[in-house]
């Protein structure tokens, strides 16, 4: 679970095919080479069967190779401290672990967080933790609560701080604000969740899909 939400979600670590299976974000691994044949075989496809078209895509995958320096293969140590219930205890718990082993893996975690926009990985945490109790439809409106938030500008400025360090002067040296863990407040991450104070501005309104099947449904 941590590798899939809190670690991916603080990190901005990007997962490859073989992650991507082991995390369930995927369902088959198809070598980039086999696609236009793939796409062939399911443009003969006359069904809408589910099983039917897993089966033709099997045919194409293959189980790619799990590289060495994975993060799948620190579960442990993911599952141990992204688990903590604060982004500062996160840390903390990785500090304790890189003190008693040697690995670039965890020092390069260490950095990434402590890089990040303070407020940013306050949200991301609540958002995902939060996410574990909602169906599609409300993380969706929840999702659109944050964005709208954080392109106002109005309770931070870190995106716009971001987009000039890295887009702009790409001095790589952002200023953010709060620019510490610690000052970055519950009522503040709270603001972000809540609906705008603005006359124009509208919640996101997601359509019916009653032609969709119970099961889906029930995810909205």
């Amino acid at each position: 679970k941590a590798l899939a939400g809190e670690y991916l979600g603080l990190t901005g670590t990007r997962l490859d095919g073989a992650e991507m299976l082991v995390c369930g974000l995927a369902t088959h691994f198809v070598p980039s080479e086999r696609l236009s044949l793939l796409e062939e075989a399911l443009c003969k496809v006359d069904s809408s069967d589910p099983a039917i078209i897993s089966a033709v895509i099997n045919e194409y995958s293959k189980q790619p190779y799990m590289k060495e320096k994975s993060a799948y293969h620190r579960l442990n140590v993911i599952d141990r401290c992204f688990s903590r219930r604060t982004v500062e205890e996160i840390i903390s718990a990785l500090e304790r672990v890189a003190l008693n082993k040697k690995d670039d893996w965890i020092s390069k975690t260490i950095q990434s967080l402590k890089r990040a926009s303070p407020t940013s990985l306050k949200i991301s945490l609540r958002s995902i933790r939060q996410g574990r109790l909602q169906g599609v439809g409300q993380c969706l409106v929840r999702e659109y609560r944050i964005a709208c938030h954080v392109m106002q500008g109005k309770l931070s400025k870190d995106l716009f701080e971001g987009f000039r360090a890295i887009l702009l002067d790409k001095d790589r040296n952002p200023k953010w604000e709060p620019s510490k863990l610690e000052l970055v407040s519950d009522d503040m991450v709270d603001s972000y969740f809540s609906m705008m104070d603005d006359e124009d501005w509208e919640d996101l309104k997601l359509p019916a899909r009653s032609n969709l099947p119970a099961y889906a449904i029930a995810k909205l």
